[in-house]
């Protein structure tokens, strides 16, 4: 039985969230390695719209376990707030697992996220706010709090006393705020360790288990990989790989038994937040894109940044996350465009370049060189194989097959479920 992993191959919101919603009905289990809250991996299911931030897909389907893996830094009461939501629309959370080992946020780690931000000023990274820089800040430089210790009362009162003293000199001192107070801190996190603890176990040896076992296993990314804090275009970035490598450190499990990637993209680009885009459309027509395809944040509801597909970026992509598989969503969104275009190259201070440059000043005077292909009409419902799209569609899916050198095995036509095609069946046939 494979264990698949999903991965952004783009500035993440490229639809990961229905690729793996898709998936999880045919897996036992779904881990979310990395990042936290400031994900947002939007499900319609029968006309319902989901917006999952920290809790995995997989919490949709009954037969499923939903595993919050170490690599997540947790927000307990934004946590708890997603478990009253999903309960609320009648979601069973009783399979959700949380790991011991997982770092929490603070309310200290989203307030210097904010401050920061502001004193960045016009060099700001564009983050969401949520704390969750800071908290994989903390969490490197040792001075973390983890879900195992939220779980020990006493000695859950020692590290937050501590860790806001040394946060109130900074608060205090740097940014002439108010001190915070440990004791009020203290008593909101030990009301969140009586509800969370029923979900708390060493999910390593959990996910280690389902593998060994059998069972079909998900990993479920978030961001993208172009904001990866080691490959992507940093310092605009986010704070933890949410590459097919982080996978491995972010649950605890080796990559020997991951056996396949599967890299999403939209059959445009998107970016929220600042840093460089080459093909960035900044015209009517990217405006255009934005509102056929409703881009608009799911966690903070800024309008995304909208371009054509960086070839360079995607092949960029594969190679980083030894991709085996590609999905591509919202090919219906370019529907009834004459030309659809493609990086393939940059153009360079006059010389032609086919790897991003890592040096951002550079990147950013890349000038795309385009390959043009021919558009493609309204599709009048969702095909039941490739062999039936459009030709003209169909070249454009076999150019992300050469770029990224991936075999396409998803097709998504529009934002259901069932408006997809599914060219390969990854875990095969309904979990058993």
């Amino acid at each position: 039985m494979p264990a698949i992993a999903v991965v952004g191959a783009q500035f993440g919101d490229e639809g990961k969230g229905k690729v793996s919603h898709y998936l999880a009905e045919r897996a036992h289990m779904v881990v979310r390695t990395q990042g936290g809250n400031n994900a947002g991996h939007t499900v319609v299911v029968g006309g319902r719209i989901f917006r999952l931030h920290t809790v995995p897909s997989g919490v949709l389907y009954p037969g499923c376990k939903s595993v919050i893996g170490n690599g997540v830094v947790v927000d307990p009461k934004a946590l708890l707030e997603e478990i009253d939501y999903l309960r609320s629309e009648g979601v069973d959370t009783g399979r959700l697992i949380l790991s011991d080992r997982a770092h929490l946020i603070m309310p200290y780690h989203k307030l210097l996220d904010g401050l920061d931000e502001d004193r960045r000023g016009q060099r700001r990274i564009g983050t969401t706010r949520q704390g969750i820089g800071p908290a994989y800040m903390d969490k490197n430089a040792r001075l973390g709090i983890r879900v195992a210790d939220l779980l020990d009362r006493e000695g859950l009162r020692e590290v937050i006393e501590e860790h806001v003293a040394l946060k109130n000199d900074l608060l205090v001192k740097v940014y002439g705020q108010d001190p915070l107070s440990a004791a009020e801190i203290y008593e909101d996190y030990r009301g969140y360790a009586e509800r969370l603890r029923p979900f708390v176990t060493d999910t390593a040896r959990l996910v280690n288990d389902a593998i060994d076992a059998g069972e079909r296993v998900l990993f479920e990314g978030a961001q993208g990989s172009l904001l990866d804090v080691d490959h992507g275009t940093y310092p605009y970035v986010t704070s933890s790989h949410p590459i097919a490598g982080g996978v491995t450190i972010g649950s605890g499990v080796g990559p020997t038994k991951i056996d396949k990637v599967v890299g999403v993209l939209k059959a445009y680009t998107s970016r929220v937040g600042d840093g460089p885009f080459p093909t960035e459309l900044m015209d009517e027509q990217g405006d255009a894109i934005r509102e056929r395809g409703k881009e608009y944040g799911t966690t903070t509801g800024r309008p995304r940044r909208i371009g054509w597909v960086d070839g360079v970026l995607l092949g960029y992509a594969a190679r980083i996350n030894g991709l085996t598989h590609i999905a591509i969503n919202s090919v219906d969104v370019l529907a009834g465009f004459d030309t659809v275009k493609v990086a393939v190259a940059y153009e360079l201070d006059g010389r032609r370049i086919e790897d991003p440059p890592a040096n951002l000043r550079e990147l950013a005077r890349c000038k795309p060189i385009y390959e043009e292909l021919s558009g493609w009409g309204d599709l009048g419902g969702t095909p039941a194989h490739r062999s039936e799209l459009p030709a003209s569609l169909e070249s454009y899916v076999k150019r992300i097959e050469q770029i990224s050198h991936a075999k396409v095995a998803v097709i998504s036509v529009g934002r259901e479920q069932g408006e997809t095609i599914y060219v390969e069946d990854l875990f095969g046939k309904a979990r058993v």
